[in-house]
């Protein structure tokens, strides 16, 4: 016989999945008490979960328990501990200054004398009243039952109310999104606040028709990270995403549903145009079941809809935009050889952005800028073209002509016009009150308008074209030391002198042509 020993090869042992819990809190000065409540309960299991026991021994640490656990399902409740009432304290706690009304709460009492079922059921929001003489271990495991089925369908309708309002917060803010990259950003924020965490990436695919196939989707919109920090960009469907994904994303257009998988699901979003389009997400936090299915379904049903309306908006901003645009070169070809609007605007920009403005006031100012001098397409050529002063009757008439103009864009509706017509009303203001047509002062000028009057001043001296009025850098340098807090707004000249060469570097290379 041989000597060694023969050892069987080690197994490791499965690892079984955590099973999840309904929290049950015993309140009862009597030790014995919570020792018999768990034996009594040791095998519990409701709907694939086990009980979680937490001990409390008096009131005071119930109250402590309860701020620190807000998902505790049933209590049972001794009243009578420290003081003849501790429990019905505890309860009105619980209701009253916690607004907890979702745990469920099991009365019990050793000596009912001290608290008469009657009165307790009436003025106090308690679910169960239980002496401990009949609480058998039967009617205890019946009443336990009975309390966590009432707490899992409340705990349902609280989610789908929460479900529902989400919903209602996420289709609305959709609806004021205007831009794709603003459209998907807000897609991602509300997906991650439905699925309780953010999937890797969301993608949107368009189809031509609810009834098209696969191939005939066109446009698949991807918007990759977490945070928000990738921008959108559009690819072909079919190169984009891998078999399994194209299976499912052929069901779901099939099918118009929700298809979930391991870690990824797409949605079938409705529309009211004929139109066929799918949300996928892929990465997804946790797995998903049927609650989040039909919350998904609710939410795709809005997406289609606000997505069109992103369409549409773009598409009118767009055509409006090119229309302003077209204006704008009608005038370019009239002022200082076509470069004047071009610097001014392009200045406005450099000065807006140092002075803090969001991105879309400097749109805004960007293009109202090269329509601030509109008035000038009614003006005479050779009174534009004159070099050197203009005769009193000549002023006259430039401001007649623009002031014709200000009057008819001045009721527009669109922000650029009425941008514009601001622009031309104040642009002769100054910071101390002293400009005209109406004398404003420091912040009674709009930001933009005080941004434009030192750009313009800036481009007119600087411009070598412009005989009269132009002037070398150090002494434009000096005019607007002196000038700032008397004509301009001094915090905004510091700005422009603290940078100057940008300026400059603006100037030199936008000269006119002639």
């Amino acid at each position: 016989m041989s000597d060694d020993f023969l050892f069987a090869d080690d197994v490791e042992e499965e690892t079984l999945p955590e099973r999840a819990s309904w929290k049950v809190l015993i309140v009862d000065d009597e030790p014995e008490i919570h020792a018999v409540t768990k034996l009594a309960l040791n095998d519990f299991i409701f709907q694939d979960r086990d009980i979680e026991f937490i001990s409390a021994h008096s009131g005071e640490d119930a109250k402590r328990v309860l701020r620190e656990h807000n998902d505790i399902a049933v209590i049972l409740l001794d009243v009578v501990m420290e003081t003849d009432d501790a429990g019905l304290r505890v309860a009105k706690f619980i209701r009253d200054e916690i607004n907890n009304y979702f745990t469920r709460i099991i009365l019990r009492t050793g000596q009912p004398g001290q608290a008469p079922e009657l009165d307790v059921i009436l003025n106090y929001d308690i679910n169960d009243y239980k002496s401990k003489t009949e609480l058998t271990s039967q009617k205890l495991f019946t009443s336990v039952i009975s309390a966590l089925r009432s707490y899992r369908d409340i705990i349902n309708l609280e989610n789908s109310r929460r479900g529902l309002e989400s919903i209602l917060t996420a289709s609305s803010n959709l609806f004021n999104l205007r831009t794709l990259d603003g459209f998907m950003n807000g897609l991602v924020q509300q997906l991650t606040s439905l699925i309780g965490g953010a999937a890797q990436e969301v993608s949107y695919i368009s189809a031509p028709s609810a009834s098209s196939g696969l191939d005939e989707l066109a446009d698949y919109v991807l918007y990759k990270g977490k945070c928000g920090d990738d921008k959108v960009s559009v690819n072909s469907v079919l190169n984009s995403v891998n078999d399994e994904q194209l299976q499912a994303c052929r069901s779901a257009l099939a099918n118009k549903s929700v298809v979930i998988q391991d870690d990824f699901l797409v949605a079938y979003c409705h529309s009211n145009h004929q139109r066929g389009s799918l949300l996928l997400l892929t990465g997804l936090p946790r797995p998903l079941d049927d609650y989040d299915r039909n919350l998904i379904e609710l939410f795709a049903s809005n997406v289609q809809v606000a997505f069109e309306q992103v369409q549409l908006t773009s598409e009118v901003e767009a055509n409006q935009k090119e229309i302003l645009e077209q204006v704008s070169k009608a005038l370019v070809c009239r002022l200082s050889g076509g470069r004047h609007i071009q610097r001014v605007t392009l200045l406005c920009e450099l000065l807006a952005q140092k002075a803090g403005l969001s991105q879309d006031d400097i749109d805004v100012l960007s293009l109202a800028v090269r329509l601030h001098d509109i008035g000038s397409l009614v003006v005479p050529v050779n009174l534009l073209s004159k070099s050197g002063e203009l005769a009193p009757e000549e002023m006259d008439l430039v401001r007649q002509h623009v002031s014709e103009d200000i009057a008819v864009i001045k009721d527009a509706e669109h922000p650029v016009i009425k941008t514009a017509a601001m622009l031309a009303r104040e642009q002769y203001e100054c910071w101390d009150g002293s400009g005209y047509p109406k004398s404003l002062k420091q912040e009674q000028i709009h930001i933009f308008s005080r941004i434009l009057a030192i750009v313009d001043e800036y481009d007119s001296l600087r411009n070598e074209k412009c005989k009269p009025k132009y002037r070398p850098l150090p002494e434009v340098v000096q005019y607007f030391q002196s000038a700032k807090g008397s004509l301009f707004d001094p915090q905004l000249v510091d700005l422009l002198l603290s940078d100057i060469e940008h300026f400059e570097d603006i100037i030199s290379k936008n000269p006119d042509s002639h």
